[in-house]
């Protein structure tokens, strides 16, 4: 059996050197894994480079350039961002994008994350689930769909919220027709949609947590809340993270719903940069600026992924 094996591994492989032959076989075979594997992922690297990679070139270039749709790209270097930094339009598309953003991302975080932990602690049973279906309704529902039922009822003369409210004496409020309440009212359908998503993935971290720890922290008299806030708050710490990170980098990527509930009014009060971005583009025709204020949007959505990436890797 020994003699076998050692001629084996002796017999020279034609067309190699004498020291070569052993090493040269496996960095051959790991050479042609290397390009079988690339052939898998080939049709996939097409897809990518069509659908992402070039968009963003084209989107990077056109940026630098005067472009109308209606004719040939003029080179103007970086003038579109200097303008941007002097545009008060785009300015309050931002702070609304952000005001946005602060008002949804940490409402819909806490709730989720409250609802997760009552329904996998107290109901585990079918009116549980029946909860968690019904709050993940709105988030299969279509954007324009949700817009469109929520600004009836929140119509000022008929809509169903005014009536209710009518019932307890309280008058007809304008809730899409004023600024200071257009952009929350929006922030909040966007909290009532997103809220059943973010919920179930809160649960799914919740069955991961040992029920050691709980039946534990019960025989040294832990109550309910305590457990919330010493087991349950830290142990699911990275969804989290993860729960914050795409809420924020939906937020800043919101157009549907505020386009169909109010179109960016009243006055431009709930005008978001993705709504500002189409409106350079494509009913001002101005294609380079609206590239460059996208180009501004990429950033920032680059930069949010990239912490998620840093502090979930930390931990």
């Amino acid at each position: 059996m020994r003699a076998t094996t050692t001629t084996v591994a002796s017999e020279p492989i034609p067309g190699a050197t004498d020291s070569g032959p052993v090493q040269q076989r496996p960095r051959a075979n790991t050479r042609r894994r290397s390009f079988s594997g690339l052939g898998y992922l080939m049709p996939s690297l097409i897809v990518l480079a069509v659908v992402i990679v070039a968009p963003i070139g084209m989107s990077a270039y056109f940026s630098l350039t005067d472009y109308s749709l209606l004719g040939e790209p003029q080179w103007a270097g970086l003038q579109n961002y200097g303008d941007l930094l002097s545009d008060t339009g785009f300015r309050q598309a931002m702070w609304q994008t952000f005001v946005y953003t602060v008002i949804s991302v940490p409402l819909q975080t806490v709730l989720a994350l409250v609802i997760a932990a009552v329904i996998a602690r107290r109901l585990r049973n079918r009116f549980g689930g029946f909860i968690r279906s019904a709050l993940f309704i709105p988030v299969i529902a279509a954007m324009v769909i949700i817009g469109s039922v929520w600004r009836y009822l929140l119509g000022t003369e008929d809509g169903l919220v005014n009536s209710i409210l009518g019932l307890v004496g309280i008058n007809n409020v304008n809730w899409l027709g004023e600024a200071t309440t257009a952009l929350i009212v929006v922030a909040l359908v966007t909290v009532w949609k997103n809220i059943g998503y973010f919920l179930v993935i809160y649960y799914a971290g919740m069955l991961d947590i040992p029920e050691d720890l709980y039946e534990a922290s019960s025989i040294d008299g832990a109550g309910g809340v305590r457990q919330f806030w010493s087991i349950t708050v830290p142990s699911l710490r990275p969804v989290t993270f993860l729960v914050v990170i795409l809420g924020t980098i939906w937020s800043f990527q919101v157009f549907d719903l505020v386009y169909a509930m109010t179109g960016g009014g009243p006055g431009g009060g709930t005008v978001t940069l993705v709504m500002a971005i189409y409106n350079t583009g494509f009913e001002n025709m101005q294609m380079g600026y609206a590239s460059a204020m996208a180009m501004v949007l990429f950033v920032i959505v680059f930069l949010v992924s990239f912490t998620q990436r840093v502090l979930l890797s930390r931990k």
